[in-house]
């Protein structure tokens, strides 16, 4: 069994994690309760700061806010990035009580209801627009308030992002406007009063292959200036999505943003050829928030079953739905996973943590190795700052809501 790598993006005292200063028992006593969600703001500044001092300065960096809807998480990287990325009216709402100007919030999502069109024209947020029945629902609200409501076309590209954990383009989609069908939605846009501002290209999500993704950065550019050629206006913003994958399980290697780099510069150099007043931007979420949290829970009980150890917690999949497996992947993996309070020192042990709910999907860890943990112990599972709390099934079994806090 290959194990993970050492987990070294917090610092440790007296083999005990810290986070933003704080030793883990310490941060426990301050949040009052197990389970939580801890991240840690110097983390993510640095995430960012990396990526600012890596990348070409030209490029726009926004925050996917569905990776962590958490408003102290949003409103610490308001002040870091250049724009903020939502999918939902509730999502819209955390932004706008951000610092982050309206006018550099864009909004995607194929479900886009009545009301929520109406706040993001009357917000005058940036609508990437994916399909043709939502493009006149927002030219209707826009007509109601008296006011040109700001657009951009999602587009289903007609290429997907290689070895993506999870594609969004390419074939038959809900998301965006099929390729072929663009043109004619194009020409709609002025006859509806309304403004166009460029394209949203998004293939894929988590990839920690960067040829893959600087392919298909190309692939993107090149749809655009295609698609620029229909459009009514110039192209003022091209958003071709993020797709920067983290390592969660073992064997993962961290992605090489050098080559990203590289083939940034490139696209850029494109545009500024064809299109000198297009602002590219990346949309990034996971990457810029995954590694920056933690998820910690306390052992209930030791118990031994056939030989075999059990850490009984007052946490699990209800909460960290991913770490469990997404109610039974296919080959499960373990999340990087260990005893936060006694991380690496004194006796080591193969041992199983699983939650309170009466499921045997209930697992934060299966057979992993670590220190020797009894009732009181903390267990954390690392990589937790992205599609952790808000992507779980916290209503299951109608345990508590775990906290959250930024330190």
């Amino acid at each position: 069994m290959i194990a993970h790598a050492r987990q070294a993006q917090f610092a440790v005292d007296a083999d005990m994690l810290e986070l933003g200063g704080m030793a883990l028992t310490r941060l426990a006593q301050r949040v009052g309760r197990t389970p939580f969600y801890a991240y840690e703001r110097q983390h993510i500044a640095r995430r960012v700061a990396a990526l600012r001092a890596t990348l070409p300065a030209a490029v726009h960096l926004h925050y996917a806010m569905k990776a962590n809807p958490m408003p102290a998480v949003v409103q610490c990287l308001a002040g870091l990035v250049d724009g903020i990325d939502v999918a939902s009216g509730g999502e819209l709402a955390i932004a706008l009580d951000t610092t982050m100007p309206p006018q550099r919030i864009s909004f995607a999502g194929p479900g886009k209801g009545d009301g929520e069109l109406a706040c993001a024209v009357a917000a005058g947020v940036l609508i990437n627009i994916e399909s043709m029945a939502q493009l006149e629902r927002v030219a209707l609200a826009s007509e109601r308030l008296g006011l040109a409501g700001r657009v951009a076309v999602r587009v289903n590209p007609d290429f997907s992002l290689r070895r993506a954990g999870m594609r969004m383009g390419g074939g038959a989609q809900p998301f965006g406007v099929d390729v072929e069908l663009v043109p004619a939605l194009l020409a709609r846009i002025p006859e509806m009063g309304l403004v166009f501002e460029g394209f949203h290209i998004y293939s894929g999500s988590q990839n920690l292959w960067a040829t893959a993704l600087a392919e298909a950065q190309g692939q993107s550019v090149e749809l655009a200036l295609r698609l620029a050629d229909h459009a009514p206006g110039p192209m003022r913003v091209l958003n071709i999505g993020g797709g920067f994958g983290v390592p969660y399980f073992p064997g993962d290697q961290a992605l090489d943003l050098t080559p990203l780099a590289d083939g940034l510069q490139r696209q850029l150099d494109r545009l500024q050829a064809v299109s000198p007043d297009t602002r590219l931007n990346i949309e990034l979420g996971r990457y810029l928030v995954a590694e920056a949290g933690i998820y910690v829970c306390k052992v209930i009980e030791r118990k031994l079953s056939h030989g075999q150890v059990f850490l009984i917690t007052d946490g699990g999949l209800h909460h960290h739905l991913a770490a469990s497996g997404n109610f039974g992947q296919l080959i499960r993996k373990n999340y990087p996973v260990a005893i936060g309070n006694r991380l690496y020192g004194g006796e080591r042990e193969r041992a199983s943590v699983v939650g309170p709910l009466c499921t045997p999907l209930d697992l934060l860890a299966d057979q992993m190795e670590m220190a020797r943990a009894d009732a009181g112990d903390l267990v954390v599972v690392f990589q937790s700052g992205a599609y952790g709390l808000t992507a779980s099934p916290t209503a299951f079994l109608s345990h508590p809501l775990p906290a959250e806090v930024l330190v």
